[in-house]
């Protein structure tokens, strides 16, 4: 390394703080290193007067050294020579200066005449990244140096750098082997219970859906009514699926009927069929949705919106086995399975005599609670590989991976929409990416946090509550034309406490007293 007494053109201490600052906060967007390692190598060349920099590490598998990223540099334009520096680095632990004088041509390919060497001296940099006493990399640049001087200060300040891409790698690591242990361990636990039913229609691996699937198991095989109760968006008619072809009647018709979506005139036509000349209209015989699932199942969702008369109808269905079509005297028999299911909830609206009891208690034979996806948060990011390799496949792009950002918005939502707004969400963001990564940008408003949208709230709890009270208290007095008591006794409060909150913030309350006749004029 060339030493010499002349005082070293080093980076100021402002710059090296404000240097090492931005690549803290760089490092810390993201655990994959691989999102933000570019980010460090452009601050590097932005902030300092090196220019080419690149991030090697060494493949633990394989031994060979793997270019991770590079700023300034094509990979055609990575000359072999400076893989020799940077291997003897790795090897050696120690760091090294080639000067541009050197024997090896480190940058005859990065396009520097020699004219333009012997006028700027380049020097390649290269120290290597620890983990403890192994190197597990390196980092390296260009520098220029218009005069003899030493580079001491420069690879000081890689030194420093490349240490906070050790601790990176390091967190990168440990979360690795978190998420291979929980893999492993999920897949021990998948092992204890390979002869446990679960439906392949169905994702999760949860314990709340697995006691879902038991439930599924037990009266799949029965004649049973089903009432299935859950959250809108949760999947109630995938476990109906579920009960129906992996029952006895699974080579037999699945009719599913909307009940909400039925106008009152035409239910009762849907689902019991009419004769001809039934009513006005009826100009053939039709069958309906009972008839048309003879010997197999039908799935009336959301049960609860069935207005009285039609409930009435229903109950003599699951009575009697039989119906009548509108307009007929002969009653056919039902050899139907009856699945239900209602996000409503049915105790209250039979407290509120908007539900027959007597129903409810011929529906509510078996019943299965599907819970909401906040209560089986494990399963969200199943779920979410699922809905991005269905979305990618169906929209014709290539989706290779959730960003680390991206799978911490989505854990934290509280989906109120279920997994319904779950796809949703998935399908957004698959349209939206481009290049092969869903971020957390590409995810709707609703699942941004304050820190990845930079909206953190800044001030005091005490400042937050006197802003809203201040605004509330214009907003009374404004409404009641600076008549304080008036204002009062709509903010439920007395005259002196108003006073008091008046005083305070200095409110001017006769600002908004109005004259006759400037109401007059207003008018």
């Amino acid at each position: 390394m060339p030493t010499s007494a002349a005082k070293p053109t080093v980076i100021a201490d402002s710059s090296e703080l404000r240097l090492i600052f931005e690549i803290s906060q760089t490092l810390d967007e993201s655990m994959d290193l691989r999102d933000v390692v570019g980010q460090v190598l452009k601050a590097m060349a932005r902030l300092t007067a090196m220019r080419h920099a690149t991030l090697t590490l060494l493949n633990r598998d394989t031994g060979e050294l793997v270019t991770d990223a590079s700023h300034g540099l094509t990979a055609d334009q990575i000359h072999a020579s400076s893989q020799k520096v940077i291997s003897r680095v790795i090897s050696s632990g120690r760091p090294a200066v080639v000067p541009s004088g050197s024997e090896e041509p480190i940058f005859l390919s990065r396009g520097e005449s020699s004219r333009k060497i012997r006028k700027e001296d380049l020097h390649f940099l290269c120290v290597p990244i620890k983990l403890g006493s192994q190197a597990i990399g390196a980092l390296s640049a260009d520098r220029i140096f218009p005069e003899p001087t030493s580079c001491d200060e420069d690879v000081r300040m890689l030194a420093v750098i490349a240490s906070m891409i050790a601790q990176a790698v390091r967190l990168r690591r440990r979360a690795q082997e978190e998420r291979q242990r929980l893999l492993d361990e999920n897949r021990r636990l998948q092992e204890q219970l390979k002869d446990r039913f679960r439906p392949s229609n169905i994702i999760g691996s949860s314990g709340a859906m697995q006691a879902v699937y038991d439930m599924i198991a037990q009266v799949s095989k029965s004649d049973a009514t089903v009432l299935i109760r859950g959250e809108s968006g949760v999947g109630k008619e995938l476990v109906a699926h579920a009960i129906h072809y992996n029952s006895l009647r699974a080579e037999r018709p699945f009719i599913k009927v909307n009940c909400a979506a039925l106008p009152e005139t035409v239910i009762e036509s849907e689902l019991f069929g009419h004769e001809k000349g039934a009513f006005t209209g009826a100009v053939a015989e039709r069958k309906g949705r009972f008839e048309l699932a003879e010997g197999g199942s039908i799935f009336l969702d959301e049960i609860g919106d069935f207005s009285p008369a039609t409930q009435i109808k229903l109950l003599r269905v699951l009575q009697e086995r039989e119906f009548e079509r509108v307009g007929a005297a002969t009653p056919i028999k039902a050899d139907v399975r009856i699945i239900a299911a209602t996000n409503r909830d049915l105790d209250a609206l039979i407290a509120e005599d908007r539900f027959r009891q007597d129903l409810y208690y011929r529906l509510n034979v078996f019943p299965i609670h599907v819970p909401p996806l906040r209560e089986r948060r494990s399963d969200i990011l199943l779920l979410a590989d699922h809905f991005v390799e269905k979305h990618s496949r169906r929209n014709h792009k290539s989706v290779r991976r959730i960003s680390t950002p991206a799978i911490d918005m989505l854990s934290a939502y509280h989906w109120p929409g279920n997994v319904r707004e779950l796809e949703n969400c998935i399908e957004r963001a698959v349209l939206l990416t481009t290049d092969e990564v869903i971020h957390g940008h590409h995810l709707p408003p609703t699942l941004q946090t304050a820190e990845a949208s930079g909206t953190v709230v800044s001030g005091t709890l005490q400042a937050a509550l006197d802003n809203v009270e201040r605004e509330m208290l214009v907003e009374a007095i404004k409404s009641a034309r600076g008549n304080m008591a008036k204002a009062a006794r709509g903010l439920g409060i007395s005259e002196r406490l108003i006073g008091l909150r008046v005083a305070k913030y200095g409110i001017d309350f006769r600002r908004f007293r109005t004259t006759r006749q400037g109401r007059e004029r207003g008018a």
